[in-house]
């Protein structure tokens, strides 16, 4: 069956409002955040007097899709956003200005005439310019400078698998290498140098150029005066690379668990140190402010979030400020770091923006219309023993009515991670009996390095036997029956569902596949190149390694497969093609297993657009429903 989009169904009556995403101003007057509420999300802008917020102005553009990311400029001028057009993996990048009367939106990633559009990713600001990674179709990612009021680019740096991470003031860090073993390298004048030392299996990504050669750098003016920008090229030289570049970087390299870290590259090398860390767990996110006096850190604790801010002069680590909800992501601070916004969401908060000022500690909601949405009640934090004695870390929501049966839910990555934070399709779940388990199978991001790759190729069997495994805990513990469960999943998980439902047939009354593969060969095929390319090291290479990917493909033991199966895909779902679904569904449908196929013409990958995700909790629903009742 098909989802058009214009028809909607009693779910969409229970209206979700979720606002995220922000983007603070260097003088901390304004801000701008993502909305959604309805449709596709939008960006809105927001000025500031003290705490008190405006009411919001939406960020007009001429394209129908969801924005997926809005930034503030060095100055304050320039609202820089990216959006995919109807809900599509493919992106573009648009650029605004703050000023509310003004109305012109123009797009700034341009593509060769004689060239199928690529994909654009919004990174950040280099002075008044954007930094973005332009893709084509043939899969290499070029590291640009995008003037906004021009549209001319600058191209840093090109190469296959590379991906900008900051620029400033002449020198960009690239993170390079694939999937699973990543590192930063630093582009300064006509250098490139490596920032750590070899460390085969870690992963260093994030990065932020702190200053070139001069005590400081500021990119805007500080608080309170707008009017002071100090220019990059009277700042730091032009085209000079005397002295040093110092950047503060996120990194696994020489430990168990992402920490921060201080490089500092000059002519003759490069040196570093561990700012801060916490044993046993990973640093999620950090942000500087442009005076370089406060950095603000989110730990991940258990897939809880703790936040702390730290006074760079001398590294004192304040303690972790309470946080209003569980989960907290999408840091953003003011150029004096006076003000932090963030995004927070728990099992009964809807993802909503918060300030909190780090000195003080004292929070603020900004909207003056809140976040809302159906709830669930705190999960319970479950500690599950794989077979072979691996300790997995699960999070478990129990209805407060009678149990009709249970859903495991995997996430998607599979570096990804199931946390405490909202989601609004378990609250439908629950209220209809039916117990939910999301577990973090061994892959999942989150726990240190060696449990992300204990599922690397030859390794993902286990990965598949995790699933089995959660399914003896429900029942060992009487959670559920165990002629009761059904296995759901997105993207890697809706893999890793229809994977279980074919090596373990017998465990699962019933499943449901959203976004996932069906055959990783094809999904290699298929798939866009930059996509295949960085999941070779996870999965395996199409032609080194075609037998082990024929060995997992759940599409070619599709005869074992019992339990009923709902396959849900958006069409324009570049990432994981609407195709892995139509032959799994064409396959069950020949071999007479009760499936169906639910597709969201106007939707990609994320099925993003408000309506349809209300559309596939009631789907979601009905399928759990009839299975345990049958």
């Amino acid at each position: 069956m098909t989802q058009d989009g214009g028809r909607l169904v009693a779910s969409a009556n229970r209206h979700v409002r979720v606002n995220y995403g922000a983007s603070l101003s260097p003088d901390a007057t304004a801000f701008a955040h993502l909305v959604d509420d309805g449709g596709y999300p939008r960006a809105v802008q927001r000025f500031l007097r003290g705490w008190r917020a405006s009411s919001s102005r939406d960020v007009e553009l001429p394209v129908v899709g969801a924005v997926t990311r809005v930034i503030h400029s060095a100055d304050g001028h320039w609202l820089a956003c990216e959006v995919s057009p109807e809900g599509g993996t493919r992106s573009q990048i648009w650029v605004v200005t703050t000023d509310p009367d003004d109305r012109d939106a123009r797009r700034i990633d341009s593509w060769p005439a004689d060239a199928a559009e690529g994909t654009a990713e919004l990174i950040g600001w280099d002075g008044m310019q954007v930094a973005a990674i332009l893709t084509g179709d043939d899969g290499v990612g070029s590291s640009c400078l995008i003037d906004p009021a021009t549209g001319n680019v600058v191209v840093l740096d090109r190469r296959s698998g590379g991906r900008l991470v900051d620029s400033w003031a002449g020198a960009s860090l690239v993170r390079v290498g694939p999937r699973g073993y990543r590192e930063l390298i630093m582009l300064w004048g006509q250098t490139e140098m490596a920032l750590l030392p070899y460390d085969p299996g870690s992963t260093t990504d994030v990065g932020v150029i702190l200053d070139d050669h001069q005590p400081r750098r500021l990119r805007s003016g500080f608080e309170g005066d707008a009017t002071t920008l100090i220019e990059p090229a009277k700042m730091y030289g032009a085209g000079s690379t005397d002295g040093y570049v110092r950047a503060l970087i996120r990194s696994e390299n020489g430990a168990s668990h992402a920490r921060l870290l201080e490089v500092t590259v000059t002519a003759d090398g490069v040196s570093y140190h561990v700012v801060a860390e916490r044993p046993g767990y990973e640093l999620d996110e950090f942000v500087v402010s442009d005076d370089l006096s406060t950095v603000a850190l989110l730990w991940n604790i258990d897939g809880c979030s703790e936040l702390q801010i730290l006074q760079y002069a001398d590294e004192t680590l304040s303690e972790p400020i309470p946080l209003p909800g569980m989960v907290a992501s999408e840091l953003s601070i003011s150029a004096g770091g006076s003000m932090v916004a963030l995004t927070v969401q728990g099992p009964s908060l809807p993802p909503t923006v918060e300030l909190v000022d780090p000195r003080t500690r004292e929070w603020e909601r900004i909207d003056r219309e809140p976040s809302h949405g159906p709830l669930t009640g705190t999960p319970t934090l479950a500690r599950i023993t794989a077979r072979d004695g691996l300790e997995l870390n699960a999070w478990l929501y129990e209805p407060d009515v009678e149990p009709i049966g249970a859903m495991i839910f995997l996430h998607g990555g599979p570096e990804g991670q199931s946390r405490p934070d909202y989601n609004e399709f378990y609250p439908k779940l629950l209220d209809a009996g039916i117990t939910v388990l999301t577990p973090n199978v061994r892959g999942s991001g989150g726990f240190g390095r060696a449990f992300m790759h204990a599922d690397d190729k030859e390794l993902r069997f286990a990965a598949i036997d995790d699933v089995a495994d959660c399914v003896h805990y429900l029942v060992e513990r009487g959670l559920a029956r165990a002629d009761r469960i059904a296995c759901s999943g997105w993207s890697y998980g809706g893999y890793l569902t229809q994977a279980a439902l074919t090596f373990h047939p017998e465990l699962f009354a019933a499943g449901i596949s959203i976004c996932g593969m069906s055959d990783l060969n094809t999904f290699y095929r298929n798939t866009e190149p930059w996509i295949a390319a960085a999941a070779y090291p996870k999965y395996g290479h199409p032609i080194a390694d075609r037998e082990l990917l024929e060995r997992l493909s759940p599409l070619l033991r599709a005869h074992a497969l019992t339990a009923p199966l709902l396959l849900v895909h958006g069409a324009n779902d570049t990432n994981v093609p609407p195709s892995e679904s139509q032959q799994m569904y064409d396959a069950l449908r020949a071999l007479g297993r009760d499936v169906e196929m639910l597709v969201f013409e106007d939707d990609g990958h994320e099925i993003i657009k408000r309506e349809n995700r209300a559309i596939l909790v009631d789907a979601m629903a009905r399928w759990l429903t009839k299975a345990f009742s049958g």
